[in-house]
C-alpha cells in the first residue's frame, strides 16, 4: 500500500496546484458562518500545523526518534471548534483534537505549539505539559486538561467540572472556572459505544431532566471507525439525536464553515442558556489508527484512496480559492512554510534532554501542594447553632459512625469548599447513618444524592476538585468501587502524573468497607479486598479501627487532599460503625468522646497498644479490634504480653515506622482480614525480610482466598479472635 502519509502529502501539492479539490459535501458558506478572510486563513493554517505534526511524527518513529504516531488527520474540522469557544473554556481532548489545540494557541503568542508537539513525540522532559511521561494535548495557559484516556472515560469528570460551575455560582464561591465558563469534551465515534461514555450520557440525562443547568459540550468526532471496527452508517445520530433534554447538532467536519456554525450554535446554548450539547462532527480517518495499523489488512485500496480525496485540507484549500481569499500558489506556500517550520524544529527537539532515571519519572506522581491551608478551628457562631443544645452530647463516649459525623460535620462548618455526596447520602443519612443530618445542617447544594452509578460519583468528584472544591464523595459498598475503579486509575491518579503536577484532583473518597458483618449482604456488601487500591501510585489509603482515630484520621485525609492536593480513599469498617464494646458486654470500650475538631492523626502515623519484646501483631481496621481482644486472652490466660500495632494507614505504608516499632520483637504476626492472595500481608511480609539484618519469626493469618459468603458460614473465611490466639499460642510455643 506505499507509505500513505507520504502520498497524502504529496496529493495536497498535487491537487491543489491542479485545483482538484473535493465536492462540498455541505454548502455552508463563511458568510453563513460569519468566517472573514483572516479567520479562515488562520484555520487553514491551524489545520495544516496538526497534518504537518501526524507526518513528521511518522517520520520520527521511522528514524527511532519518536515514540507516538496516534494522529488527527482527517478530524482536522476540529480547529473550527476551537476558535467559537473562549481560550478559557476547559477543554478535554481526546488524541485527534490537533487543529483544536493549534489553533486555541494561535491566540496565545508566548506558546510554540509547534516546538512543544515535538517535545512530546520525542517524549523529552522539556515537554511543558507531561515532562517526557506521555503525548497527550494540555496546557494550563490554555485551559486544556491532558488526557489519555482511549474509551471516553474522561467524560465522567467532564459531566462533574460542568455541574461544578453552576454549584460554584450557587455557593458564591470563587472557583477555578470563570462562572460563565463551558466545558468542553471531545471523543471518538467507537468510545461513544463505551459503559463510561454511555453511564455520563445518562447523567447528563438525569441531570437535565432534573432542569439544573449544565454548561457541557460533548464532541463526537465521528470518522466511521474504531480501529479496524466499523460504526453503522447512522449509528451515532440513532444513538444520541433522541436523549432527553441534549441538544443535538451535527456538523460536516469536511467544512470548516459548516463546523464554526454548528459550534457557535453549540456555544450559545451552553454558555447562555446553560443547557449541555452534542456535536456530532462527522470527518474522515486519515493515515490509519496509527503508525504500526496496516490498514490494507481491513480496508481496500480503493476505500483508503476515496477517504484521502476528502482530505479536509483540499476543502479548506477549496474555500479559500473559490472565496478569492488565496491562489492556489498562496496557499501552497503556506503549507510549505508550516512543514519547513516542523522539520527545522524536529531537529533541535530530538536533541532535548529525556527522563533519565526512575525518580524523574516518578517525580510528579505526588503533586504540587497548594497555597490552601484547611481550617480546623473548633470555634464558631455557626458550630453553635448546629450543635445548639446538643454541645454536652459531644462529650458522651461515641461510636465510629458518630464520631465521622462530627467531624464531617466541623469539617463543613469551617471549609465552604467541601461537598459531600454519593448514593442515599442526603435525607437517609447513608446506610449506616454517617451522614446523617448533615443535608439539614448544610442543605442539598453541599449535600446532595448521586443517581446509582459509580463512575458518575467519582467522575463529579474528579470534576468539582478540578474547579476548586474538596469532594468528600462516599462509595456505598467496597465491592462497588470495582465497577468504576478505571475512575480511580486511569483518570484521577493519573492527572498529576501526565501534567507534570500542574493539574490535579485532591478528595477523599470514603468506602464503607470491609468484611465481619455477621451473615449479611454476602460478598458484595462484605469485600475484604483492598488490592486494587494499593497499587496505585500518588493515592492515600487510610482506615481507622475506632471512633477517636475515625475522627482524627479523617480531619488529617481532608487537610491532605485540601492542602497538599491528595487523592484519598478512607476505608471505614462497617462492622466497626456501630461497635460500643471491646471484651464483654457493656464495657464500652470501643467508645470515645469527641475530640476537639482541630486535632489530627498525623499522615503515617501508627497506633500501638501495649509493649512486648516477645511478639508484635501486625494489623488493620477489623483485625486490630480482634487482636486487642486477643491480647487480652494472652496476657490474662498466659501471662503473656503482646504489642498491636494498628497500621492505620495502609498506602503507602511507613515503612520505617513500622520497622522501628518491631526492632526488638523476637516474633511477628501479621493479621489481615484481606485474601491471603494479594493481601497487605505479602507487602508486609517482604517488608520485614527485605528490611531487617536478622528479622523476627513471622507468620500470616489472613483471609482464605474466598468470596464471602451469606449466614453464619462467613466465620470459616475470615481470620477470628480465636483464631488469632491459637496462632500467638503456636508462635510463643504456648500449650
Amino acid at each position: 500500500m506505499l507509505d500513505r502519509a507520504k502520498i497524502i502529502d504529496e496529493k495536497f501539492y498535487q491537487r491543489v496546484s491542479e485545483q482538484q479539490f473535493p465536492t462540498a459535501l455541505s454548502g455552508t458558506t463563511p458568510t453563513d458562518a460569519d468566517l472573514s478572510h483572516d479567520d479562515l486563513l488562520a484555520l487553514f493554517d491551524a489545520q495544516a500545523k496538526s497534518r504537518h505534526c501526524d507526518l513528521v511524527a511518522r517520520q520520527l518513529k521511522e528514524q527511532e526518534l519518536g515514540f507516538y504516531t496516534i494522529g488527527s488527520s482527517g478530524h482536522e474540522g476540529n480547529a473550527a471548534i476551537a476558535k467559537a469557544f473562549r481560550a478559557d473554556d476547559m477543554a478535554l481532548l481526546h488524541y485527534r483534537s490537533g487543529a483544536f489545540v493549534f489553533q486555541r494557541a494561535a491566540a496565545e503568542p508566548s506558546i510554540d505549539m509547534v516546538h512543544d508537539q515535538l517535545l512530546a513525540l520525542t517524549a523529552s522532559s522539556d515537554d511543558p505539559i507531561a515532562g517526557g511521561r506521555h503525548k497527550v494535548f494540555g496546557s494550563t495557559q490554555l485551559s486544556i486538561l491532558p488526557q489519555t484516556s482511549t474509551v471516553a472515560s474522561h467524560l465522567p469528570k467532564a459531566v462533574g467540572l460542568a455541574i461544578s460551575i453552576t454549584r460554584g455560582k450557587e455557593l458564591g464561591l470563587q472557583t477555578a472556572l470563570a462562572p460563565d465558563s463551558v466545558v468542553l469534551c471531545s471523543f471518538g465515534d467507537a468510545s461513544l459505544n463505551h459503559s463510561t461514555a454511555q453511564g455520563a450520557m445518562n447523567t447528563v440525562e438525569w441531570v437535565s431532566a432534573a432542569r439544573y443547568p449544565l454548561p457541557l459540550v460533548m464532541i463526537c468526532e465521528d470518522n466511521g471507525i474504531g480501529i479496524s471496527m466499523p460504526t453503522p452508517h447512522g449509528w451515532v445520530a440513532a444513538n444520541v439525536r433522541h436523549r432527553q433534554g441534549i441538544h443535538y447538532l451535527c456538523a460536516d467536519g469536511l467544512n470548516i464553515c459548516d463546523v464554526y456554525q454548528k459550534a457557535r450554535e453549540a456555544e450559545e446554548l451552553a454558555r447562555r442558556k446553560h443547557q449541555p450539547v452534542f456535536l456530532h462532527m462527522r470527518c474522515v480517518r486519515l493515515l490509519g489508527h496509527a503508525g504500526s495499523d496496516i490498514e490494507s489488512v481491513y480496508h481496500s485500496e480503493e476505500d483508503i484512496v476515496a477517504a484521502e480525496a476528502n482530505d479536509p485540507l483540499l476543502h479548506t484549500a477549496r474555500i479559500l480559492v473559490e472565496q478569492g481569499i488565496a491562489s492556489t500558489d498562496e496557499i501552497i506556500l503556506r503549507y510549505q512554510n508550516i512543514k519547513n517550520e516542523f522539520e527545522k524544529k524536529s531537529a533541535a527537539a530530538v536533541a532535548r534532554p529525556k527522563l533519565t532515571s526512575a525518580a524523574a519519572v516518578a517525580a510528579s506522581i505526588v503533586p504540587s501542594k497548594s497555597e490552601r491551608v484547611l481550617d480546623l478551628s473548633p470555634n464558631g457562631q455557626q458550630r453553635e447553632a448546629i450543635f445548639n443544645n446538643h454541645q454536652k452530647q459531644l462529650t458522651l463516649p461515641r461510636n465510629l459512625s458518630q464520631q465521622l459525623n462530627l467531624a464531617l460535620t466541623d469539617l463543613m462548618i469551617t471549609n465552604p469548599e467541601i461537598l459531600v455526596f454519593g448514593e442515599d447520602v442526603g435525607k437517609k443519612g447513608g446506610v449506616y447513618h454517617v451522614t446523617a443530618d448533615l443535608q439539614k445542617r448544610f442543605g442539598q447544594r453541599r449535600v446532595f444524592d448521586t443517581i446509582v452509578d459509580e463512575q458518575t460519583i467519582l467522575g463529579t468528584a474528579i470534576g468539582m476538585s478540578l474547579n476548586g472544591f474538596l469532594p468528600i464523595p462516599e462509595i456505598q459498598f467496597l465491592a462497588y468501587l470495582h465497577n468504576a475503579e478505571d475512575q480511580l486509575r486511569g483518570e484521577a491518579a493519573t492527572q498529576a502524573f501526565f501534567s507534570n503536577g500542574q493539574f490535579s484532583n485532591p478528595m477523599v473518597i470514603r468506602i464503607a468497607s470491609l468484611a465481619y458483618q455477621k451473615g449479611f449482604g454476602g460478598h458484595f456488601h462484605n469485600d475484604n479486598s483492598i488490592a486494587v487500591l494499593r497499587d496505585l501510585p500518588g493515592v492515600i489509603v487510610a482506615c481507622p479501627s475506632n471512633g477517636e482515630d475515625g475522627a482524627k484520621m479523617l480531619r488529617e485525609c481532608v487537610r491532605l487532599a485540601y492542602e497538599e492536593n491528595r487523592i484519598v480513599i478512607f476505608l471505614e469498617p462497617i462492622a466497626l460503625y456501630m461497635t460500643k464494646d471491646l471484651h464483654i458486654p457493656g464495657d464500652s470500650l470501643w467508645l470515645s468522646s469527641y475530640s476537639a475538631s482541630d486535632m489530627c492523626i498525623p499522615f503515617g502515623e501508627l497506633g500501638i497498644h501495649g509493649d512486648s519484646d516477645e511478639l508484635a501483631i501486625i494489623t488493620y481496621g477489623n483485625g486490630y479490634y480482634l487482636s486487642r481482644q486477643a491480647a487480652k486472652i494472652i496476657e490474662k490466660t498466659h501471662q503473656r504480653r503482646v504489642k498491636v500495632i494498628d497500621l492505620r494507614w495502609l498506602a503507602p505504608l511507613n515503612k520505617a515506622a513500622i520497622i522501628d516499632a518491631i526492632q526488638t520483637c523476637q516474633h511477628v504476626l501479621i493479621v489481615d482480614e484481606g485474601r491471603q492472595t494479594g493481601s497487605l500481608s505479602e507487602e508486609l511480609v517482604t517488608l520485614i525480610v527485605e528490611t531487617m539484618a536478622s528479622p523476627p519469626a513471622i507468620k500470616r493469618l489472613c483471609g482464605r482466598d474466598c468470596f464471602i459468603p451469606l449466614g453464619q458460614a462467613w466465620q470459616h473465611v475470615l481470620p477470628s479472635r480465636d483464631d488469632i490466639v491459637t496462632a500467638v499460642k503456636q508462635q510463643l510455643n504456648i500449650s
